[in-house]
């Protein structure tokens, strides 16, 4: 590695090497460490300081339950949150600031499910005594996030799914939803509700000019319901234009069924790099992919229909989720242009089964950050260490950076 290449990347090395985040235990269960970390659900480069980085938490720690809709959180009161982060000249990362979420009132807000009306998953929350929680109005299970010019956050979410407005201290100023809350009058469209437990909005970015939220649903959604969805490679990409509100729905097509979009990353007003990821780790299965696309939203049909209408736009009288692809083509329906950039497994011998987060060092080099689930995993109805097969050692947030042949902002 040169020492120029370093000196462009503000000394994160190129490729296999990364840098580690730093991590404090919080919990502790026999050996088992629970680590935050966690911050790698999303990042965004600081606007201000291009040697600076946010990086987002999710929920919080949490592992299957004993029944099919039950999830334990062994840290229930774990407030989701950003780190503020910066990259320094030996390659090292250094946390400079937790901002946790908070309600609007200022007091601190939790990852846990929401009730009924308000953006329920339909998970039962349980502690690790198998007690059941009390849902949270203002959960969020955060995990896409935009940096706004003023220094405010945008987070979306997997439960209603939301977009939230944070301010730059961590304060709820807004809440969009396609459900029961209404803060402001805005609504997403109201098909998002449709969003498939745990495959909510995953990925968001605002575009260069501060002026629209771009989100990416993370899979297909359920719509009119899971038995009747016949397209399982279609999701949603929706834009909010913050000014007025409105928004737009685009359709992107996956490599197989159930992959995961789990970020978006905006280049200018009309392209994006989005993840397209499976769940498995490098070396235990094959055809393993975790790949990073440029996306043009120019060619692409506007899909939003109706946006009150609980189906949204139907074509020969089915949802679009219930219509193959041939079926939309025919119907004059565009997905959005796609072409390959990165493939992390085959280039770059990427060794976890995530990544969630991206951003821009410059524009010939992306960094991105993988989801650590604080260390833990569910194995055998019991929370244990998160092992990554190709190194035996405990899964922790990484960065690691790529060149990028992709064409800069513009």
């Amino acid at each position: 590695m040169s020492s120029v290449a370093i000196a462009q990347t503000g000394g994160l090395a190129i490729g296999t090497k990364g840098s580690a985040l730093p991590y404090q235990v919080i919990e502790k269960i026999g050996d088992v460490e629970i680590r935050h970390g966690g911050y790698g659900s999303s990042a965004f480069r600081d606007p201000g300081h291009p040697d600076r980085f946010y990086a987002m938490t999710d929920r919080g720690p949490n592992a299957d339950g004993p029944t099919k809709d039950s999830k334990v959180f062994p840290v229930p009161a774990f407030t989701p949150s950003i780190g503020h982060f910066a990259i320094e000249s030996n390659g090292s990362i250094k946390l400079l600031e937790n901002i946790p979420m908070r309600r609007p009132d200022g007091t601190l807000l939790t990852g846990l499910p929401n009730p009924k009306g308000l953006g329920s998953t339909g998970e039962t929350a349980l502690d690790l005594a198998g007690k059941v929680l009390s849902p949270d109005p203002y959960g969020i299970d955060s995990e896409g996030l935009a940096v706004a010019p003023d220094g405010s956050f945008w987070v979306s979410d997997e439960y209603g799914p939301h977009i939230v407005h944070f301010s730059a201290k961590g304060i709820e100023l807004e809440r969009i939803s396609p459900v029961g809350v209404d803060t402001k009058g805005r609504k997403l469209p109201a098909v998002l509700a449709r969003r498939t437990p745990n495959r909510g909005m995953e990925g968001l970015t605002i575009t260069p000019d501060g002026k629209t939220l771009v989100g990416t649903m993370q899979s297909t959604l359920s719509n009119p319901d899971k038995k009747s969805v016949v397209n399982k490679t279609l999701v949603r990409i929706v834009s909010f234009d913050l000014e007025s509100g409105k928004t737009k729905q685009y359709v992107y097509r996956q490599n197989r069924n159930h992959f995961s979009n789990s970020e978006i990353l905006a280049l200018d007003n009309h392209r994006f790099l989005i993840d397209e990821r499976d769940s498995e780790f490098p070396g235990v299965k094959d055809n393993v992919q975790k790949h990073v696309y440029l996306i043009d939203l120019r060619n692409a049909t506007d899909v939003s229909g109706d946006v009150t209408a609980p189906s949204g736009m139907l074509v020969n009288g089915k949802t679009l989720e219930q219509n193959s692809w041939q079926e939309l083509e025919q119907a004059g329906i565009k997905p959005v242009a796609k072409s390959l950039v990165i493939d992390m497994v085959k280039e770059h011998n990427y060794p976890h089964e995530k990544f969630e987060g991206m951003w821009l060092l410059d524009d010939k080099h992306l960094a991105v950050i993988n989801d650590d689930d604080f260390g833990i995993i569910n194995q055998d109805g019991k929370v244990t260490k998160k092992i990554l097969p190709a190194t035996g050692k405990v899964d922790a947030n990484t960065v690691y950076v790529y060149p990028l042949s992709a064409p800069a902002a513009n």
